[in-house]
């Protein structure tokens, strides 16, 4: 296209050439798989068959089976070996990791926080998952007077290790859950060690769905002197993001955390999924 582009400007030089898009053709290939996944994302747990995906679609079936495969092989579906079902997998998440949804959390989550942040003194984060761990998306550490760290934002928390993660993998569906592990399983730090542990896992998602939180009392190796209780923001029943207080060990415990700080974060958190399903988010 380049060497036919100079060719031309050689010939006309007064006139530049324009490039028309619609000279592209549209990849079938591609908007086929875009198709496969909007349509298993809309289905319940991101679980569907080949042939209700076909339905769905209205593509062959045969097209469908070759799709699925495609995405198999690059990691964002998998295929249970005991129904025949396909599930999208965690993976797919890092498709939107480079979009910034500025309007959730400046015009929703900022506001809420800092009503928050007035209620509790101590300071929070807004985290959503990323893989093995959740990245701090907002954080009102630089506002609060109780605060020990000021650079929060992009920071990572081990899934497994911290109350924000805990609160997200609790919370997450069993298939989710499961990608999570195995991504945890495969890491080196030391959360890779409890995710092969199936009565920790176990334990750690009764606790937290028995409290309503999940819990962190100076138990990451990172943040010896921390504390913190998370609880996740929930959109037709699945978590999207969480929410946490932090605060120092040594000042305050988990049952006194859980009962000074619960139901502010509770209101909080209640407070952003209900704008954002009024804002169509």
């Amino acid at each position: 296209m380049f060497s036919e582009l100079m060719e031309t400007e050689a010939k006309t030089p007064s006139a530049r050439p324009s490039i028309n898009t619609a000279e592209y053709k549209q990849v079938r290939g591609l908007t086929r798989g875009l198709a496969i996944l909007r349509a298993m994302n809309a289905c319940e747990g991101g679980r569907v068959t080949s042939l209700e995906l076909a339905k769905l679609t209205t593509l062959h079936r045969t097209t469908v089976r070759r799709l699925l495969e495609t995405l198999i092989d690059e990691g964002f579906v998998r295929r249970s070996e005991s129904d025949d079902s396909y599930r999208l997998l965690i993976k797919v998440r890092e498709l939107s990791e480079g979009f910034t949804d500025a309007e959730w959390v400046s015009a929703i989550v900022r506001p809420v926080m800092v009503a928050l942040l007035a209620k509790v003194v101590w300071p929070s984060d807004l985290t959503t998952a990323n893989g093995d761990a959740m990245i701090v998306r907002e954080s009102t550490h630089r506002f609060s007077a109780l605060s020990f760290q000021r650079s929060m934002v992009g920071r990572r928390l081990p899934m497994l290790m911290t109350a924000s993660g805990r609160a997200f993998f609790a919370y997450s569906s069993p298939d989710q859950q499961e990608s999570i592990l195995q991504l945890v399983r495969g890491g080196t730090d030391e959360q890779s060690v409890l995710a092969q542990d199936p009565r920790f896992i176990r334990n750690l998602i009764d606790k937290v769905r028995s409290e309503g939180c999940g819990t962190n009392h100076a138990e990451w190796s990172i943040e010896r002197k921390t504390g913190s209780i998370a609880m996740p923001i929930l959109l037709d029943g699945q978590p999207v993001g969480c929410m946490n207080v932090i605060y120092l060990a040594r000042a305050v415990t988990t049952a006194q955390a859980i009962a000074k700080f619960a139901d502010p974060l509770r209101a909080a958190v209640t407070q952003i999924s209900e704008l954002m399903q009024a804002k169509g988010l």
